[in-house]
C-alpha cells in the first residue's frame, strides 16, 4: 500500500510539471512575447503611396525616396554626440529631446529621430552609422508634387501623433497619414500594406538570420493609385485668375455630379509641406490669419448667397401657384414695405415678369413672389417650413456628402430659428421681417460648393448627383453607391424651364450681357453679396462680394460653375468674367474673349482687403451708389 501511494505521488508530481509546462509552452504567450522582445527584431516595409491622376490621366503626385534616422533605446550605446550632430546638421538640444521622446514611446521598438533625410544625407550618413549602435536607417517614399497647384484638395501627408496611434494599431511611431483632401479621404486606398520581415538575434543582440527562415514574413502592398474628377488644365487656369484675389470657383459636370475644378484663393505650392521643413512651412501658412491660405472658402466658406437665390425663388413661387409667367409687377426703384428702407434695386425697364426679372435682377419682383409664397399659409412659420423643405431638396442647409473631408453646412432658417431670433409668441414677426430672404440677402448662408450644386440643379431640371472628387480606383470603375443616386428635387420639371430661359437671357440683355462667349449658349446670374465684420467690436459694413453662378451649354449642359470673390464689388466686375472665360477655357479648350481674361490677370484685390486694417473707408454698392466716375471707369476697361 505504501508502495502505491509513493507511485501515486511521483506520478501525480510529474502530470502536475508535465501539465504546467504543455500550458507555459503552449498557451501562455507571455513568456513567448517576451522572448520575442528580446530576440526577435521586426523590421517593416513601407509601400509607396498610390499616386493620384486627374480625370485626363495627368499625373498630379507621384513618390520620391526619402530615408528617416531610426532609434531603439534599449540598443543605444555610449556615442559621440556632437559628431552625430553635426552629420545630422542638428542641435544636441533637439537630439536630446527626440532621443527622451522615442524611450517615452517605447524602449524596445523603433521610433523616428530625424525624418525624411534626401537621398544625399543618406548616402552621407551610411558610411558612418557603424559607430553608432541602437541607430538605423529607414527607407520610405515622400510625395512628388508633378503640380504647384490644388494644395487645398490633394491634401499633405504628416507623421502620426500619439492619439493617431492609440486609435489605429495599423500605425507605428514615426508613421505618415494622410491629412486633409483626398489623401486624408482615401489614406486605407492610398497607404497599401505594409510588409515585415522577422530577424533573429543572438545573445549579443546580433542578427543571425530570418527568424523560422521567414515563413511569418509579409510582403508588402504599394498603394492603389487613385483617378480624380479633376481637370488639371481648368484648375490651373482657375488659380492664375484668382491670383491677388479672396474666395473661390468650384465647377462640376451636372450630368455625373464630378467636380471639374476646385480653387481656394489664395492657395499655396503642395510642395511646401513635404520634407523637413514641412512643420516650419505649415506653421507660417497657419500663422496667416489675414489671408488664412489653409481655410478652403469654397468648402469652408459660409456666405449669403445674393441674387442667384432669386433663380429658386422663381422655381418656389411657381411650384407654390404664387406665380405665373403673366404676372407683372412694377419696379420704382425698390420693393417697399411697412415704412421701412426698400430693397433698393437696379435701374431697369417696369413692369416686369419672370424672365425679365430674372435677367434684370429685380429685387422688387422677387420680394413680391417671396411674400406671396409665405403669406399663402395660415401663418409665417408654417410658410417658412415649406419654403425651407423646397430649399433642402437642392442640397442646402446641410452637408452635402461629397468625398473630401471638410465643409459646413450652410444655414436654411427654420420657423424655430425666426421664433428664437424675435422671441415668439411674446413679440410676433410676419413675413417682412424675412424678406431679404427673397434676394439671397436674408439668414440664408451657402458654401460655394452648395451654389454650384443648386445650379446644376437647375442645369438639369430638377436632379442632381452629389458632388464628388474620386473617378476611379486602381484604374477600376470603383465609385462608391451613393455618388450614382439621383437625388430629385421638389420641384416640377415643368417649371424650370422658363427660370434657364431667364438665367439665358441674363447673358442676351440682362445684367451680364457684356459677358457673351462666342459660339456657347450660357445661362447664369449676377449676384452681390452685402459683406459685413466687426473691427473693434463694431458692425461695419465692408465692400459686396462679388458672386456669379452660371451653366453651358442652355439644353446639353456639360459645365456648372459657382465664383465667389470677396470684396469684389459686384457679380459682373468679377465673378461674372472668370466664369465666363472658366466655362470657354473647359468647353473650348481656349480663350477668345482676350478682354475679358486681361482685365480678371491685371486687376487686384489686394488694397481691398488691407482696407480694414488701415480703417478706410468702402464703397457701398445698393446698387445705386456707386459713382459715375467709377463706372466710366470700369466700361473704359471693358
Amino acid at each position: 500500500m505504501r508502495k502505491l501511494l509513493l507511485l501515486t505521488i511521483v506520478l501525480s508530481t510529474g502530470l502536475l510539471f508535465i501539465g504546467r509546462l504543455f500550458y507555459l509552452q503552449i498557451y501562455d504567450t507571455s513568456a513567448s512575447a517576451l522572448s520575442e522582445n528580446n530576440a526577435i527584431k521586426a523590421e517593416y516595409d513601407i509601400p509607396q503611396r498610390g499616386r493620384i491622376y486627374d480625370r485626363n490621366r495627368n499625373l498630379l503626385v507621384s513618390n520620391q525616396p526619402s530615408y528617416d534616422l531610426m532609434v531603439i533605446p534599449r540598443e543605444v550605446k555610449p556615442f559621440d554626440t556632437l559628431a552625430l550632430c553635426n552629420l545630422l546638421s542638428i542641435t544636441p538640444e533637439k537630439l536630446k529631446k527626440e532621443l527622451k521622446r522615442a524611450r517615452v514611446y517605447s524602449p524596445r521598438l523603433p521610433s523616428v529621430i530625424v525624418p525624411t533625410m534626401s537621398q544625399g544625407e543618406y548616402a552621407y550618413l551610411g558610411e558612418q552609422m557603424r559607430k553608432y549602435e541602437g541607430f538605423f536607417i529607414q527607407k520610405r517614399s515622400l510625395r512628388d508634387y508633378q503640380i504647384d497647384f490644388g494644395a487645398n484638395f490633394l491634401g499633405y501627408i504628416q507623421e502620426v501623433n500619439q492619439g493617431i496611434i492609440k486609435r489605429d494599431e495599423y500605425y507605428k511611431m514615426g508613421d505618415l497619414i494622410g491629412r486633409q483632401g483626398v489623401e486624408q479621404q482615401y489614406e486605407e486606398v492610398l497607404r497599401g500594406k505594409k510588409g515585415v520581415k522577422y530577424l533573429q538575434k543572438d545573445r549579443f543582440n546580433r542578427v543571425i538570420g530570418p527568424y523560422k527562415d521567414g515563413i511569418l514574413d509579409i510582403e508588402p502592398e504599394e498603394g492603389k493609385n487613385i483617378q480624380l474628377t479633376i481637370d488639371a488644365t481648368l484648375q490651373k487656369y482657375g488659380e492664375e485668375l484668382m491670383i491677388n484675389k479672396r474666395g473661390g470657383i468650384v465647377a462640376i459636370e451636372p450630368a455625373t455630379g464630378e467636380i471639374l475644378a476646385l480653387v481656394a484663393a489664395p492657395n499655396y505650392d503642395p510642395a511646401l509641406l513635404v520634407g523637413r521643413e514641412r512643420s516650419k512651412n505649415y506653421t507660417q501658412l497657419d500663422a496667416d490669419s489675414i489671408a488664412k491660405p489653409l481655410f478652403d472658402r469654397v468648402l469652408q466658406g459660409e456666405y449669403p448667397p445674393g441674387s442667384p437665390f432669386k433663380a429658386l425663388t422663381s422655381l418656389i413661387g411657381l411650384q407654390e401657384g404664387v406665380v405665373n409667367l403673366n404676372d407683372k409687377v412694377y419696379c420704382n426703384g425698390g420693393y417697399r414695405y411697412g415704412g421701412k428702407k426698400p430693397l433698393g434695386c437696379h435701374h431697369h425697364k417696369s413692369p416686369v415678369q419672370l424672365i425679365s426679372g430674372i435677367a434684370h435682377s429685380c429685387n422688387s419682383y422677387f420680394a413680391t413672389v417671396y411674400r406671396n409664397t409665405i403669406d399663402k399659409y395660415d401663418t409665417p412659420q408654417e410658410g417658412i417650413e415649406v419654403w425651407k423643405k423646397h430649399l433642402e431638396s437642392f442640397g442646402l442647409g446641410n452637408f452635402m456628402g461629397y468625398d473630401l473631408p471638410i465643409g459646413r453646412k450652410g444655414l436654411v432658417p427654420s420657423s424655430t430659428y425666426y421664433n428664437r431670433t424675435y422671441n415668439y409668441p411674446k413679440y410676433r414677426w410676419g413675413t417682412t421681417a424675412t424678406i431679404s430672404n427673397a434676394i439671397g440677402q436674408g439668414e440664408v448662408l451657402m458654401t460655394p460648393m452648395q451654389m454650384v450644386n443648386f445650379t446644376a440643379a437647375i442645369a438639369n431640371r430638377g436632379w442632381f448627383y452629389k458632388p464628388h472628387i474620386i473617378k476611379s480606383i486602381s484604374e477600376t470603375d470603383t465609385i462608391y453607391s451613393k455618388y450614382r443616386e439621383k437625388h430629385i428635387t421638389t420641384i416640377d420639371p415643368a417649371y424650370f424651364e422658363p427660370v434657364v430661359q431667364g438665367l439665358n437671357d441674363v447673358y442676351n440683355y440682362g445684367t451680364a450681357n457684356f459677358l457673351k462667349i462666342p459660339g456657347i449658349d450660357i445661362c447664369g446670374k449676377t449676384g452681390t453679396a452685402e459683406n459685413y465684420t466687426k473691427i473693434n467690436g463694431t458692425t461695419t459694413q465692408l465692400t459686396d462680394h462679388s458672386v456669379f453662378v452660371a451653366f453651358a451649354p442652355k439644353d446639353d449642359p456639360k459645365i456648372a460653375i459657382a465664383v465667389f470673390v470677396e470684396n469684389g464689388y459686384w457679380g459682373s466686375r468679377f465673378g461674372g468674367r472668370i466664369a465666363s472665360i472658366m466655362i470657354e477655357k473647359y468647353l473650348k479648350g481656349e480663350v477668345t474673349r482676350k478682354d475679358l481674361e486681361t482685365w480678371v490677370l491685371t486687376h487686384s484685390l489686394e488694397d481691398e482687403y488691407k482696407k480694414p486694417l488701415e480703417g478706410k473707408p468702402f464703397p457701398i454698392n445698393d446698387g445705386k451708389k456707386i459713382s459715375a466716375k467709377f463706372l466710366a471707369e470700369e466700361n473704359q476697361d471693358l
